[in-house]
């Protein structure tokens, strides 16, 4: 196990229902301009995470894959605010991601959530959240948080009271 610095998580999901839980407690407490980037292997739980985060964000639709349309915008109950959910598997680099508005849609102005983010890494803000997926077996996924900025470190210690109930 690897000596973890702040602004680190490293966790086990055991089942993809404790995967979408972890994803909702992490959805509530995102707010409009967070980012936070899914990357890993084919099948680690990066929709199912999603789905998750667009359930404790409020979501009024829920999250599902947005591989062929790339964009999927979502809106809040509560206040009409924005969840963008992007797929950038099918995209070949930053060249492409342009041709897709990601400048309006990191205007700030909605939470963001990329899958497949490895494949736009230069095109993403200076500040984000990055959580890497792998699989560790049929039903165990293991994730490693990693937050990039101030406001995503307290994010990160935030993030922690809520699953552990420790800081």
């Amino acid at each position: 196990m690897p000596i973890l610095r702040d602004g680190e998580l490293d966790i086990i999901s055991h089942s993809p229902e404790q995967t979408k839980r972890l994803g909702a407690r992490l959805g509530r407490l995102l707010r409009a301009g967070d980012v936070v980037c899914l990357s890993g292997d084919m099948g680690a739980g990066k929709t199912v995470f999603s789905s998750g985060i667009g359930e404790g964000w409020g979501a009024e639709v829920p999250l599902t894959s947005p591989t062929y349309n790339l964009v999927h915008e979502h809106r809040r109950k509560a206040d009409k605010e924005r969840l963008y959910h992007l797929d950038c598997y099918r995209l070949s680099g930053v060249d492409e991601a342009d041709t897709i508005g990601l400048d309006d849609i990191l205007d700030g102005d909605g939470v963001v959530i990329f899958e497949w983010a490895e494949r736009i890494e230069d095109a993403l803000p200076d500040t984000y959240l990055w959580i890497d997926l792998k699989v560790n077996d049929a039903s165990r996924r293991n994730f490693f948080i990693e937050a990039e900025g101030k406001r995503y470190e307290k994010l990160v210690d935030k993030y922690k009271q809520l699953v552990f109930g420790t800081s």
